[in-house]
């Protein structure tokens, strides 16, 4: 599998005072005129994120045809568990129009660094602005998930309800001189998208030098389904991807990926948060580059030939 690079496509212009820099786990929306709405998380001057959109044109994605001014979903409220930063990370167009978002939620704290747990929250359409559901996470603590339950991939099952694959974990380690997380990717059902079984299933443990498993992101393959990931090590994310016959099984080949780092690029240290997704029958990889998206939002196509 190769991916041909289409470049860096989007970075905030630092004039927005809610969006000064990053462009933070890309989501695509296909909307029914064509376009294509990318959810993705920007920071303030404190990097303090909210999320907003880019939409590309959908007969060449290369093309910015507009952006958010205002944050679709800001943090929350002083004290909550998204109040310093929301990222997006799984969005559904609902039959009846609707549109649900399941979001990271983001809180420091004091003897670890921070926490991570889901949210989710709705727009009547998909300009939004999305107003939450709960205020509290619906992927919440659960045992062996102390710090982290969140990122959630969700799909609509077959026989009614969802599934998603998400990480999750209750470790911080000392990596050369740094709190370093670490989690596992792991699987969890609900009927309603809102109340989910918990704890989750593990699925995959990070294997020797590294910390985790970022971002899962499926689509279905053949008979089966491929998983994209980032792989998380001391020094940041680099691209992995697994098969599984039902999504539960996983085999990692991470030497498919076919995206590494271009050393000297924006995108030269890290390749991480891939979204892939078919725009005319072409696939194409969403994904960030250096510093979790400090330097914008690229775009690659899939070139096998």
């Amino acid at each position: 599998m190769r991916w041909r690079r289409l470049g860096r496509i989007w970075a905030p212009d630092g004039t927005l005072p809610w969006a000064r820099a990053h462009a933070m786990l890309p989501t695509p929306l296909p909307l029914p005129d064509g376009r294509l709405r990318v959810l993705l998380a920007c920071t303030d001057a404190q990097t303090v994120s909210r999320i907003g959109w880019v939409d590309l044109d959908g007969d060449d994605p290369r093309r910015v045809v507009g952006w958010a001014r205002e944050p679709v979903l800001d943090i929350g409220a002083p004290g909550r568990f998204d109040d310093n930063g929301v990222n997006p990370c799984s969005v559904l167009a609902l039959p009846d129009g609707r549109v649900r978002l399941w979001y990271v939620g983001y809180q420091l704290q004091r003897q670890v660094p921070y926490t991570l747990f889901t949210g989710v929250a709705e727009a009547e359409r998909p300009d939004g602005p999305f107003r939450r559901l709960r205020e509290v996470p619906v992927l919440d603590r659960a045992e062996g998930e102390p710090f982290f339950r969140t990122a959630p991939c969700v799909m609509p099952q077959p026989g009614g309800g969802f599934a998603c694959w998400y990480i999750g974990g209750g470790e911080f380690h000392e990596v050369e001189g740094r709190m370093q997380p670490r989690y596992a990717l792991r699987h969890a059902t609900s009927a309603d998208g809102l109340a989910w079984s918990a704890p989750g299933r593990v699925l995959m443990e990070p294997g020797p030098g590294e910390l985790g498993f970022g971002r899962p992101w499926l689509v279905p393959e053949g008979q089966g389904w491929r998983l994209w990931y980032s792989v998380r090590g001391p020094k940041g994310y680099g691209l992995g991807t697994a098969v599984s016959p039902d999504g539960l099984r996983w085999e990692r080949r991470d030497a498919e990926a076919g995206l590494a780092p271009a050393p000297g690029e924006w995108d030269g240290e890290m390749v991480c948060y891939a979204a892939v997704t078919r725009i005319g029958g072409t696939e194409y990889m969403l994904y960030n580059g250096n510093g979790y998206g400090r330097t914008g939002l690229g775009l690659a196509v899939r070139d096998d030939g």
